[in-house]
């Protein structure tokens, strides 16, 4: 139970879940603005402005450089992880997403449901853009600032 309790009262954790629902928040507000709907998907949902994934990591690495020292080995891993997710969100998850929307496409064209594996339209929104990532990466900071300096 006490490890229970120090996972919970972890300050770094609680920053990076915090900018994670933050950015989760913010994608709501965002299609609510431009689309003039509520979509409850998007706090769970990948894809979209900002880069939740981005917010999460990036807050992770300042938490910690903030605590431990940006000269820490911990910052250099955190900073390291949170550059490989980036790359990854902005890089071969966006491409598998523009692959799954060019599939679809092709599925609804031949009108054969068959062609799909699961008889549902594959996930569009993996990955993120540039300026999502980067939008994302820019709250992390934000957020580990507000809650260390």
């Amino acid at each position: 139970m006490d490890y229970l309790l120090q996972i919970i009262g972890n300050s770094i954790l609680q920053t990076a879940v915090l900018s994670w629902f933050i950015a989760q928040l913010l994608k709501v507000i965002i299609v609510l603005i431009i689309d003039r709907k509520i979509d409850f998907t998007r706090l769970t949902g990948s894809g979209g402005m900002p880069s939740s994934h981005s917010s999460f990591t990036v807050s992770l690495a300042a938490a910690v450089g903030f605590l431990q020292g940006f000269d820490s080995a911990t910052f250099g891993l955190a900073a390291a992880f949170s550059l490989v997710v980036m790359y990854d969100a902005s890089g071969v998850r966006r491409s598998a997403g523009q692959q799954a929307a060019i599939l679809n496409r092709i599925v609804d064209k031949l009108g054969k449901e068959e062609l799909s594996a699961t008889g549902k339209k594959l996930k569009e929104l993996l990955g993120h853009s540039p300026m999502e990532v980067l939008a994302g990466a820019i709250l992390g900071i934000i957020i580990a600032i507000i809650r260390y300096v």
